[in-house]
């Protein structure tokens, strides 16, 4: 039998090939390897990111304690206000929003916060200038009162829109309200320098970052109309 040439084109292409195929099985078991610890790490953001939205700051090892003495209830609505069966906490909201309005899950996570009573946590998505943004908004028990916010992004651009997800910008929510005087629903305005505003529903806007704190808006305002229904059964 012939020796193969280690110096032709043929020995090249075969080593190569041999040597793809080598290096995508060990990415492939690396990755089935690695996903349960990558599932586990993305849960525990998750509820890092509720519990920042009522003020509670928890590390990682901490966060599955603290959301389970936290987090009393967990339910999911449909734009009725009616409750529907399903786990809130796997609701994948991006699958949602590709949905009809009427035929969304619309998941809710309730805290009990003590002397303040029960607070209302609504989660967020939408697109920001690079990519999707998304946060978790706390209401008071009078459905109207923002109780605390968490907003974190993708691709946002560093030292301008993605500003959103540092306490400096985020703080300013609390105790602002999502319903006016006269009980219509107006949400959050992010207000850019020179825009007027009515200070007890609205926010300063990122300087410098203006087209990320619209898209905040945006997201604040599609997100949260979708429960109006919901919010006015616990005013009732």
């Amino acid at each position: 039998m012939p020796k193969m040439d280690t110096n032709g084109n043929t020995y090249t292409i075969l080593y190569s090939a041999v040597m793809v195929v080598v290096v995508a099985i060990l990415l492939a078991v690396a990755a089935t390897q690695l996903k349960p610890f990558q599932d586990a790490n993305i849960l525990i953001e998750k509820k890092q990111n509720i519990l920042r939205s009522v003020n509670i700051v928890a590390d990682a090892k901490q966060a599955t304690e603290l959301f389970n003495q936290t987090i009393k209830e967990l339910i999911i609505v449909n734009s009725k206000g009616e409750k529907v069966e399903g786990d809130a906490f796997k609701v994948d909201l991006k699958v949602e929003h590709s949905k009809p309005v009427d035929q969304r899950k619309l998941p809710v996570y309730i805290a009990a916060m003590g002397d303040k009573g029960k607070v209302y946590i609504i989660p967020l998505r939408g697109n920001g200038l690079w990519g999707p943004i998304w946060g978790y908004v706390a209401l008071s028990s009078d459905m109207n009162t923002i109780y605390g916010a968490n907003f974190d992004h993708s691709g946002e651009t560093p030292g301008l829109g993605a500003e959103i997800n540092t306490e400096k910008f985020q703080k300013p929510f609390i105790g602002k309200t999502i319903f006016d005087k006269a009980g219509l629903f107006t949400s959050i305005v992010i207000a850019k320098i020179g825009e007027k505003a009515d200070p007890s529903n609205s926010v300063d806007a990122i300087s410098g970052g203006t087209i990320t704190s619209k898209a905040l808006q945006k997201m604040l305002y599609d997100d949260l109309s979708t429960y109006q229904e919901f919010f006015k059964t616990l005013k009732k």
